[in-house]
């Protein structure tokens, strides 16, 4: 396995053009470890518990006449 020292040394002996090319991809690659891509499907189910037994009409019913006062 290389060390860090290895795998500098071969980047030094990269051209100006795939220097940059190699930390554009590995700043690509760390945003997206960073931020990654999410689903609206992880939501499924979460806070479920919040809304067991509770009158869904009724709570609709409040909530649309708060909006009239």
């Amino acid at each position: 396995m290389a060390t860090y020292q290895d795998i500098r040394r071969q980047i030094e002996n990269l051209a100006s053009d795939e220097k940059l090319q190699l930390l554009e991809e590995l700043a690509a690659r760390h945003r997206m470890q960073l931020n990654p891509k999410r689903s609206i499907m992880e939501l499924k189910r979460l806070g479920k518990e919040l809304w067991q037994g509770l009158d869904t009409q009724a709570y609709i019913n409040r909530e649309r006449a708060s909006w009239k006062s």
